[in-house]
């Protein structure tokens, strides 16, 4: 798939409140500090869509971004960031799951994990979530220039280990690296798939 155009739409603090749209939507989580901003600029080819930040945990709203005008990217807040006060993370947590489970135009939920990091009890707990609400996701591993390919190999299949002790069908699963685009043509042909199945279904 050719990104033609990519252009924020809208930044929401509640699903209600998001775009009165029937487009497709793909919405991209992980902990803080995953690496999220700058893989949905890679993903997008514009290094200034997403804001990338030194401090994790910035994204604190529901942000829609309308893609060749045909799908909507959204950037979740990230869960996990410690530095919150406790109203504030039941808040977030309020707004990401309304809107995955509430969003009738979520078609997928992709999962950014640290490549570099083994299975965080956080995150498979999002993960388990997930399965639990019959919530579609993949998986993304972020950071893959940081490691050796060999390494990345491994990293994965030791994700998948884990995975497998409580789910009898693993989810798609992608490498990828902000730095080196790895990934982005997969990601992207994946979601491409979808909307075209979508269009015929």
């Amino acid at each position: 798939m050719d990104i033609k155009s990519a252009t924020f739409t809208l930044s929401s603090p509640m699903v209600d409140m998001c775009p009165k749209d029937t487009k497709p939507e793909y919405a991209f989580i992980g902990r803080s500090n995953v690496g999220k901003s700058s893989l949905i600029n890679m993903l997008t080819g514009n290094r200034k869509l997403a804001k990338t930040s030194s401090t994790p945990g910035k994204t604190v709203l529901i942000n829609h971004f309308l893609i060749n005008n045909e799908w909507y990217l959204v950037d979740l807040p990230g869960y996990g960031y410690a530095k919150r006060s406790k109203k504030e993370v039941v808040k977030l947590e309020q707004m990401i799951n309304g809107y995955i489970l509430q969003r009738q135009q979520m078609v997928c939920v992709f999962v950014l994990v640290d490549i570099r990091l083994e299975a965080q009890k956080i995150d498979l707990e999002f993960i388990n979530w997930l399965g639990m609400s019959s919530v579609p996701f993949c998986i993304l591993f972020t950071k893959a220039d940081k490691l050796t390919r060999n390494k990345a190999a491994q990293q994965v299949q030791a994700y998948k280990q884990v995975l497998s002790e409580t789910w009898e069908e693993l989810p798609p699963m992608f490498v990828t690296s902000s730095e080196s685009k790895q990934g982005r043509e997969e990601v992207l042909n994946y979601i491409g798939q979808i909307n075209s199945d979508l269009k015929n279904g």
